[in-house]
């Protein structure tokens, strides 16, 4: 059984020496994988068998950077899986790495497709992503040998332009003819000593570790007292039924004499060198040994003590958690008792342990490829693989469900509720299609829902009942139901009576401290007649409305009284008073002080028709009575003064009262006229005007 991916990190490339531990024993051949699939990974190691150092890479780019260089024997795998333009890849690995054997690996169905589009290229050849491994080894030791001979797939390829680039095109090693063997005798020797180079603990299983390539765990250079000779080392491994599994356990075997290898085995036990180092272990020296004398006592007894240690290391590995270790240490078990009935619940054991670590980390993809895996080797049961397929289905959409939960929240919290494709409505949208009745889902309709009311709510202390309605509408359309929206709506009503009490509250604080200072008109907007425009206009029925206004009327008739008597105008203040409350008869009164001056003040204000106004603002619509659909007019006078500017401005009368009159004072404040001459000196005019406010078409 094929040893089953890790959950180790991707680091780069690791070659296993030898037991001399020279630079003679690496492997001749570099292979650079351009793959995102780690089961892709696994299936390539075994076919090449501990052939070639491999270095895993995400993209073309990367493969070509690592390569670039190299000054040893290249090959290229490319899996066209993950590369979106294989041609592309191809076509820039032979400008920049020219000297480099390719592969390219595609699904079936996408085969020979891919393989005309790459005529013309170096490419050696195109063979299917679903491995088989012993096809698959002869395309790989052809190309292999091609690249340690230092030629490119398209010299390879010279003149062969008409031949498929596809596996049908290599023959296994064992039907090849005597004449095409000589012919690759010699790039068998070079392969056959890379082979020797990388002996894998227990006979040469290479484990699969994710994004390092296929490395040995453990393995170091032995002592030199013990390493056997390169010549000593033979590849036993064959084509047979059993695949690469079974080529893999009789591989790397070390010759010499039984005694010997029996002696190294003693010395090795007694070291407790069981497995390590590679190329000077018990496990290889008996398995030496057993392979020349079958039924060697020794031998047999000595491979059954070193897998009772194995079994209890495989046991202990999983136990810890340490599951890389328990599977490589589960392969040199095989490699000691094949037949041992142990190998099932332990392959078993890991299975589960592995399938148990890649969901609880959350790596499905990895999940998935153990599934696979499984499913192709048969070594669980099918209702241990429902189970898994089950759990691997359920965990994939629980991490469905907290994304789309985390994105809602994130959405929520930066405030885009309803916005474009990225918002929170999009997000609960796609939870509520794959997850209607889950926990997760409710609990983000609930706080969609109250940030949508919040909306509202802030809506309707603003005064904005389109705004309001609109978040309203949205809450409804979440399922809130008519009785809480009716709730909802009396609690805004508060809200906004709450707010048109504080505004009220602040408007009397601040006439009241305008009547003391003595702003009773001016500022237009700082003047007590303004701050009670305001209180009248958010809140009428207000019990100190009166009083203050009465206040301000008796305030306004001192200051006409004193300024007719003066000799001044006073017609601005009189009026003011009589909005504000005052007694008609107390305003004649002082009008009747200033009867000559009234005549003077006629005379004037017919002066008022040759007042020419150079700037006039248009009011401003108060968006209440926008909103409400409002329409009035307002009367007001004025004394443009000898610069030409209106003082004095006040509201004559309103209909409706108190709605538009501080729009149109302060439009009037905005005016300005060409000072009025008699007999060459500036006077001031009294104006009187009527504003009207009509809904904008």
């Amino acid at each position: 059984m094929a040893s089953a991916p890790s959950t180790a990190s991707r680091s780069p490339e690791t070659s296993t020496r030898a037991a001399g531990g020279t630079s003679a024993s690496l492997p001749v051949v570099d292979v650079t994988v351009v793959t995102s699939r780690d089961d892709f990974l696994l299936e390539l190691g075994q076919a090449l068998g501990g052939q070639a150092g491999v270095r895993p890479v995400e993209s073309p780019d990367e493969a070509l950077q690592s390569m670039a260089g190299s000054k040893r024997a290249q090959m290229l795998v490319i899996d066209a899986r993950a590369v979106e333009n294989v041609r592309a890849a191809v076509e820039a690995a032979e400008v920049r790495v020219p000297r480099a054997v390719i592969l390219v690996f595609a699904e079936a169905a996408a085969e020979k497709q891919l393989a005309a589009a790459l005529k013309g290229t170096s490419v050696f050849a195109v063979l299917p992503a679903e491995i088989e491994a012993r096809k698959t080894q002869a395309v790989l030791e052809a190309a292999m040998a091609q690249a340690a001979q230092g030629k490119a797939g398209a010299a390879l390829r010279a003149g062969a332009a008409d031949v498929p680039l596809t596996i049908g095109a290599f023959r296994p090693r064992g039907a090849s003819t005597d004449d095409e063997e000589g012919a690759q005798k010699p790039n068998l020797v070079l392969i056959g000593a890379a082979v020797a180079a990388t002996a894998v603990v227990g006979g040469a299983f290479w484990y699969f570790m994710p994004g390092s390539g296929f490395s040995t765990r453990g393995a170091a250079p032995a002592a030199a007292t013990h390493a056997a000779p390169p010549a000593a080392v033979t590849a036993a491994a064959t084509e047979s039924p059993g695949g690469a599994s079974a080529a893999a356990s009789e591989a790397l075997l070390v010759q010499g004499k039984v005694d010997d290898l029996l002696e190294k085995a003693r010395l090795a036990m007694h070291e407790r060198r069981y497995t390590e180092p590679a190329g000077d272990n018990a496990l290889l020296y008996y398995r030496s040994a057993i392979a020349q004398d079958p039924h060697n006592g020794e031998a047999l007894d000595g491979l059954s003590r070193v897998a009772g240690v194995l079994a209890g290391r495989v046991e202990d590995a999983i136990s810890s958690g340490h599951l890389d270790e328990a599977a490589l240490t589960l392969a040199s078990f095989k490699s000691a008792a094949p037949n041992d009935l142990r190998s099932g619940p332990l392959e078993q054991r890991l299975s589960s342990a592995q399938m148990s670590k890649a969901l609880t980390d959350g790596n499905f993809e990895r999940a998935a490829a153990l599934l696979r895996q499984a499913q192709q080797s048969g070594s669980s049961a099918p209702d241990q693989i429902a189970r898994w397929r089950s759990d691997l289905a359920r965990r994939q959409d629980e991490a469905r469900v907290q994304r789309l939960a985390g994105l809602i929240a994130d959405r929520i919290r930066d405030g885009k509720l309803t916005d474009a494709e990225d918002s929170a409505k999009i997000y609960l949208q796609q939870l509520e299609s794959s997850a209607p009745s889950s926990a997760s889902t409710q609990r983000a309709v609930h706080d969609l829902s109250a940030a949508y009311l919040k909306k509202a709510r802030d809506a309707a202390i603003a005064g904005n009942s389109t705004e309001q309605e609109r978040w309203l509408n949205e809450a409804r359309g979440l399922g809130m139901k008519p009785a809480d929206i009716g709730a909802l709506q009396r609690e805004l009503a508060g809200a906004r009576q709450k707010a048109v009490q504080a505004d009220a509250e602040r408007a009397l604080r601040l006439a009241r401290a305008a009547l003391r200072e003595g702003r009773l008109t001016d500022p237009g907007e700082g003047s007590a007649a303004s701050y009670l425009s305001q209180l009248q206009s958010s809140d009428p029925a207000n019990a100190a409305l009166p009083d203050l206004g009465r206040e301000l009327a008796a305030r306004l008739l001192e200051r006409a009284r004193a300024a007719v008597l003066a000799g001044k105008s006073a017609d601005a203040d009189l009026a003011q008073a009589k909005r504000w409350g005052a007694d008609p008869k107390d305003v004649q009164a002082v009008q009747q002080l200033g009867a000559p001056v009234a005549k003077t003040s006629v005379d004037t204000a017919s002066l008022a028709s040759s007042l020419k106004r150079l700037r006039a603002s248009p009011p401003d619509y108060p968006p209440s009575a926008l909103t409400q659909r409002i329409t009035g007019n307002v009367t007001l006078e004025f004394t443009v003064s000898t610069s030409g500017e209106p003082r004095d401005v006040h509201v004559v009368e309103a209909t409706p009262p108190g709605i538009f009159d501080q729009a149109a004072i302060n439009a009037v404040k905005h005016w300005r006229y060409a000072p009025l001459l008699v007999n060459g000196a500036a006077m001031e005019v009294p104006v009187r005007t009527r504003m009207r406010f009509e809904l904008p078409n």
